[in-house]
């Protein structure tokens, strides 16, 4: 008998049936794990178990939903001055930092500004206005040159300013040169609602960044005071007070950052006697730092 080739081999109908099994368990194991892979690829970023040696990123507040916060949580940082959490003594008021650029405002200068960009906001509902503010340059004349700037206000912020009024003391500190933010921080707080303002002279140059932003310089009780920056290394000195936020542009015109996402964190943080275990479970802010080759300060 002639012996035959590969074309003439034949499968019969019970093995076509063991094939089409495997393959379809196959096919079912393969789903299995890519459902795993989508849920591997929603952890944070900013998570302390995160492998080594992967590179460092920053991931600031998300538009999503707030966990309740657990004053009884345990942190691994070491904070010596936390109080009782037991006491029935009455807690200070809170004080919230507020960042200005790209925090509550995005500024630009008026004559690089494209006409389209400014109408484009305009239609989609950002409050915006122009402003005049004193520069450091002089004239030729000697005069202190004037630059003219047009500003947009971030979605809700008067109403974020005045809720967090009612229950937090708030304080403006920039990194801005005081003639330029000065008229702006006016224009924006008609109703004096901030308690202080410091500027640029107030920040502090370190071997790491410049224009940080000392908390110490307006409380030295850090149990009660956060801050909230879009430029994490703005609270460098003290990373477990701070709150990251993403950066606003008058490109963001439907932007919820302020009353969705930061009202609702720090009026949660208002009510702890001590903010600092409940943020540093939320970022990691002294991990992510260390992967940014800057050592974690002490707390005290």
């Amino acid at each position: 008998m002639a012996e035959l080739t590969q074309g003439e081999v034949a499968y019969s109908p019970r093995t076509l049936q063991v094939w089409r099994a495997l393959l379809n368990w196959l096919g079912f194991f393969f789903q299995i794990f890519l459902q795993i892979l989508r849920a591997l690829g929603h952890l944070p970023l900013l998570s302390s178990s995160s492998s080594s040696s992967s590179s460092p990123s920053f991931k600031p507040l998300p538009v999503v939903e707030l966990p309740e916060l657990d004053s009884s949580a345990a942190s691994t940082v070491d904070i010596t001055d936390v109080k009782d959490s037991v006491s029935d003594d009455p807690i200070d008021r809170l004080k919230v930092v507020l960042d200005l650029d790209e925090t509550l405002v995005c500024a630009y200068e008026t004559s690089s500004l494209p006409p389209g960009v400014r109408n484009q906001a305009t239609e989609a509902g950002l409050n915006w206005f122009e402003l005049e503010c004193i520069s450091s340059d002089k004239e030729s004349d000697g005069k202190p040159k004037v630059n003219y700037v047009t500003v947009f206000e971030r979605p809700g912020l008067h109403e974020f300013l005045k809720q967090l009024s009612e229950f937090a003391d708030l304080v403006l500190f920039t990194a801005g040169l005081e003639g330029y933010a000065r008229p702006l921080v006016d224009k924006i707080d008609a109703e004096n609602r901030f308690i202080l303002r410091l500027y640029r002279p107030s920040t502090t140059s370190t071997e790491y960044r410049e224009h940080v932003k000392d908390l110490s310089c307006i409380t030295k009780d850090m149990c009660r005071i956060v801050i909230v920056d879009n430029n994490p290394f703005s609270f460098l000195l003290q990373p477990v007070n701070g709150i990251p936020c993403i950066p606003f542009s008058a490109g963001q015109p439907h932007d919820t950052q302020l009353l969705d996402v930061l009202l609702p964190l720090i009026k949660q943080l208002s009510e702890q006697k001590d903010v600092r275990p409940a943020l540093y479970d939320r970022f990691h802010m002294p991990e992510w730092f260390q992967k940014q080759g800057i050592p974690s300060p002490g707390w005290t």
